[in-house]
């Protein structure tokens, strides 16, 4: 060995050794790849970003979209895209609540994005959207009017009722006591509507129907009366036993509970006065002409009084802005004030709008009575429980006492009203457009307005009674809750297609019956099922928009089948059996 070649010296190994070259060759191999990975990581990343700004600038356009469409909609005035909740964005609204306090989970973002996106696209609607089935639908016309039998004379004795309840409750009171006075041959007594903590409403029958028309009309059925004989004023009621509340009567009693144990009563003190009178007469069995007068009574003999039927045909006037002729209900609803409202506009050129009423039954009441939870939190449930501990005492004590089925079951099971964000995803996924103009009835939506957000945001073509008519025009209104529901039923059951987000509403029930009596086959009513829509919405976190879309479509399609009454059900909501329409070939 060299002695230059020193080995315990790394320092005297020759430059020009091989295995010196072949380790810079690899370090520098080695530094290569590290340059390498770096070069394609930090593409990656260059990627990455451009893909997530490609992503704001497409969301950008999207919403710039939706905002051009507004900005160049018609009928601007029929929009409350000018109010403050429009200016709040979904994601914003979404996050509180109630009193602009409690806050909640953002459940539907997802969706209600998805919608929003699917709307700025202004796809076609579905043809039959606006349409229920024609020709099975017109098959069916309106005979409750036909009578065959003679007066009652009602030398029996007298009926007196004080209906409980809101407008619609007590529209029921009022047909089943008609039918009552027939039943057991006694004079009815004009009836009296009870005063309510949750309506706080003090008006009476002849404020909202018109007592004479009432009176005439019925005449050939039986004998109503405006009062008691005053020899029988003076009558303690109560103590004579003649007094007979909803705890006395079971619900939806059959014709001959009242003949074996309300007659006697009649018969001996010659008066009974039912106090609530809540749903305590059965729709079946009941006898074929009894169960014609209840529909006769319903959709004949109950007129608006002229103040309601103005102000009605008002309302109808500004919700079709163009319309050259009244709507194929308006007479029924307005009576004689559906036509004057149409002058200098013979002959107009622009089309007429047409409108999707909604019935929003997202009242506290209703939130409280349905044992649901609606996103509120801790806050929300001690409201609704609080409200309930006051409205509905028996039913805190059933809470209390009893293991009832949890909010998430009760959804689950559709029992629960729609919410406002689950109303506008189905109305989306049904093919409304963005420029739809819509009605919305009811009052006081638990949540206020911005618990209205994502329908404002969505449908900014949205009105009420309150936008629509101006603060002199409500003035008389004020302050009676039955009235004004009176209003939102002319304009729900007038509208060119009326959505309901809760089955269990008596407006809803009214005014899609009235709809199916006098519509002839062009008046659709969308009628969710809720159960379904459920089990759809439980999916919302991961369900793409077009499967969405499918689902609720074949949902509400299944509802929009034609049939006849179905046994027990009533025929306020179902008139189409041989009792109220009579079925032509």
């Amino acid at each position: 060995m060299s002695p230059a070649a020193d080995l315990s010296n790394p320092h005297s190994l020759p430059t020009h050794s091989p295995r010196l070259g072949q380790k810079k060759w690899k370090r520098k191999r080695e530094r290569g790849k590290v340059v390498w990975y770096r070069k394609k990581q930090f593409k990656g990343i260059l990627g990455l970003v451009c893909l997530v700004g490609l992503f704001f600038i497409f969301d950008g356009f999207m919403l710039l979209r939706l905002q051009l469409d507004d900005e160049t909609s018609g009928n601007k005035d029929m929009s409350v895209q000018n109010s403050p909740s429009i200016s709040v964005s979904i994601k914003d609204g979404l996050k509180k609540i109630g009193k602009g306090k409690m806050p909640r989970k953002d459940t539907y973002d997802r969706m209600l994005a998805l919608a929003a996106h699917s709307l700025a696209k202004n796809k076609h609607e579905p043809k039959d959207l606006w349409q229920e089935p024609f020709v099975p639908a017109s098959a069916w016309r309106p005979c409750a009017d036909h009578r065959h039998w003679d007066p009652s004379e009602g030398n029996n004795g007298y009926i007196l009722v004080t209906a409980n309840g809101g407008m619609n409750q007590q529209r029921v009171a009022v047909c089943n006591a008609v039918v009552l006075a027939r039943l057991l041959n006694s004079s009815l007594v004009i009836p009296k509507f009870m005063y309510s903590s949750v309506w706080r409403d003090v008006s009476q029958f002849s404020h909202i129907y018109q007592e004479e028309h009432f009176i005439n009309y019925l005449t050939p059925d039986i004998r109503i009366v405006k009062e008691l004989p005053k020899e029988l004023q003076s009558l303690d009621l109560e103590a004579i036993g003649s007094t007979v509340t909803d705890v006395d009567v079971p619900k939806e009693s059959e014709p001959s509970f009242y003949l074996k144990s309300i007659l006697p009563i009649l018969l001996k003190n010659r008066v009974v006065h039912f106090v609530g009178f809540g749903n305590r007469l059965a729709f079946d069995p009941i006898p074929f002409q009894l169960q014609r007068l209840r529909c006769r009574c319903n959709f004949h003999a109950l007129q608006f009084v002229p103040k309601i039927q103005e102000t009605g045909a008002l309302l109808l006037q500004r919700l079709r802005k163009h319309a050259t002729h009244p709507g194929s209900l308006d007479h029924y609803l307005t009576g004689p004030f559906a036509e004057p409202n149409l002058k200098g506009k013979v002959g107009h050129a622009v089309k007429a709008s047409r409108y999707l009423a909604i019935h929003l039954r997202f009242e506290i009441d209703m939130l409280a009575h349905s044992l649901c939870e609606y996103g509120g939190g801790e806050e929300e449930r001690k409201e609704l429980e609080a409200y309930r501990e006051i409205h509905f005492p028996a039913l805190t004590h059933l809470k209390k006492t009893t293991e009832l089925r949890s909010p998430a079951l009760l959804r689950s099971e559709g029992l629960c009203p729609l919410t406002p964000e689950e109303a506008v995803l189905m109305l989306a996924a049904l093919g409304f457009r963005r420029k739809t103009h819509m009605f919305i009835a009811g009052a006081n939506i638990y949540g206020g307005r911005s618990r209205l957000t994502a329908l404002t945001s969505l449908y900014p073509n949205l009105v009420t009674k309150e936008k629509l008519l101006s603060a002199t025009e409500l003035k008389p209104f004020m302050n009676f809750s039955s009235q004004l529901a009176a209003l939102d039923f002319i304009a729900c059951t007038a509208s060119d297609a009326f959505a309901m987000t809760d089955s269990g509403s008596q407006l809803s029930s009214l005014v899609s019956g009235f709809r199916i009596y006098y519509g002839g086959g062009k008046m659709p009513t969308i009628r969710p099922n809720k159960r379904r829509l459920a089990d759809i919405f439980m999916k919302n976190n991961t369900i793409e928009w077009k499967i969405f879309e499918q689902r609720v479509r074949k949902a509400i399609r299944q509802t929009k089948h034609v049939f006849e009454r179905p046994k027990a059900r009533s025929v306020y909501r179902y008139p189409r059996c041989k009792e109220c329409m009579c079925l032509t070939e």
